[in-house]
């Protein structure tokens, strides 16, 4: 039996992380009475472990790169970004003391690339500006009476508010609580949904027990991938991938996910290319292999010809049979084109991010949920992808910006 509903005048947010804590401000900065619900114990958990290898805020690439980088959903995603983009961010964190600095490939990190100060520090403003918190509160739905149902130590609660912004995660870090479990009780009340998906993912290949065994874990750089669109169109990016002991992970093999992870699912097994010495063309690194071995084996003629030895010599032999490794002319061919048939992603527990979720077409422009008024969502449970780099937290931050900003105003319309 649940307790009665508690009468909350002002807005709800339900999840703690970056959107749903920056929705939670913006309205509170509106005026707005505001409580926060968190599944779990504390709020900004994915925020901390994404930050524990250094905080990679946001980027530094020019509009309109930056926003290219949201692909099919470029356009929505830049509405989001005009009122809060790379630039509003950093000012933001510069606001609470968090100076921030462009590291290499322009990624834009705190200058103690630490995700703990700033978070510790945006909570106590937010608890001191009046926001409150509630944590251990699971959100199950809504009641028959359109009240919040919560599922708490204390047994279930509800809960009414005039407003309420949804910020629940996709569905890629169940143990920090972003599990997709809200996906059914928003497809109740009529919300459409795509199927959450392994985004920013590593890949099965299916390697031998001998490459697993001796290569797992180990780097593959510098490396040209290259792959192919629904088109036919082929398409390369330079970058570094890692074996794993099923397949390939890293950078490199994040960044083009959403095309391989589409093209598994329209073709079955689809292949992507590596070229293991983008320092040297074809021709060249022809001559350099025809040169006489004098005695010396295949792995150390490569070594001095080519520079190619530990993991890329070992992805030589898992491609070709014996006899084409003696074939000058398909040795040099296939490292500048190995080809890795993918099999499929690897499970979306196991992903940094998640495709899928509440559909874009399912809202308005502010966010709201068509089939649901007075109802907003934001951040990684909206359908929008994009690559590691800061990109996926700029959006996140902008979108629950976007949605607290419009639920402050839903409430003093109203």
């Amino acid at each position: 039996m649940s307790s009665p509903a508690s009468e909350l005048p002002g807005l709800a947010v339900i999840g703690g992380g970056p959107a749903g804590l920056m929705a939670a401000e913006t309205a509170r900065a509106a005026g707005i009475e505001v409580d926060l619900f968190e599944a779990k114990g504390s709020v900004g958990r994915k925020f901390l472990i994404a930050g524990k290898g250094g905080l990679n805020l946001t980027h530094a690439e020019p509009m309109p790169g930056f926003a290219r980088r949201y692909g099919a959903r470029e356009v929505e995603v830049t509405a989001w970004l005009r009122d809060f983009g790379a630039d509003e961010l950093r000012e933001w964190a510069r606001g609470l003391g968090v100076d921030t600095y462009v590291g290499t490939s322009d990624r834009v990190f705190p200058l103690d690339r630490k995700a703990a100060p700033l978070l510790r520090g945006w909570v106590r403003r937010l608890k001191d500006q009046g926001v409150r918190f509630h944590v251990q509160h699971r959100w199950l739905g809504w009641d028959d009476d359109g009240a919040l149902r919560f599922d708490t130590a204390e047994g279930e609660r509800g809960f009414r508010a005039g407003v309420t912004v949804l910020a629940l995660g996709g569905g890629s870090w169940p143990q920090l609580g972003s599990d997709g479990a809200w996906v059914p009780a928003l497809q109740a009340q009529g919300v459409d949904v795509a199927p959450l998906v392994p985004s920013n993912c590593g890949f099965d290949v299916g390697w031998s027990e001998h490459f697993a065994s001796r290569h797992a874990g180990a780097p593959i750089k510098p490396v040209i991938a290259r792959w192919h669109d629904a088109d036919g169109h082929e398409h390369a990016l330079q970058g570094e991938c890692v074996a794993t002991a099923t397949g390939i992970e890293g950078s490199l093999v994040y960044a083009l996910s959403v095309p391989l992870r589409e093209a598994i699912a329209r073709e079955g097994p689809a292949t992507l290319w590596l070229d293991l010495v983008p320092g040297r063309d074809l021709a060249r690194l022809h001559r350099e292999l025809a040169k006489p071995r004098n005695g010396r084996s295949l792995s150390e003629h490569l070594r001095r010809q080519a520079g190619v030895d530990g993991v890329k010599a070992a992805l030589l032999r898992e491609v070709l049979e014996p006899a084409a490794l003696a074939d000058v002319a398909r040795l040099a061919a296939t490292l500048k084109r190995l080809p890795l048939r993918l099999l499929r992603p690897r499970p979306m527990d196991e992903a940094i991010s998640t495709g899928g979720g509440v559909r874009l077409e399912a809202l308005d422009a502010d966010l709201m949920a068509k089939a649901r008024p007075g109802v907003f969502c934001a951040g990684e449970m909206l359908d929008w992808e994009a690559p590691t780099g800061g990109y996926l937290l700029t959006a996140c931050f902008a979108s629950g910006l976007r949605a607290g900003r419009a639920a402050a105003r839903w409430l003093q319309a109203g």
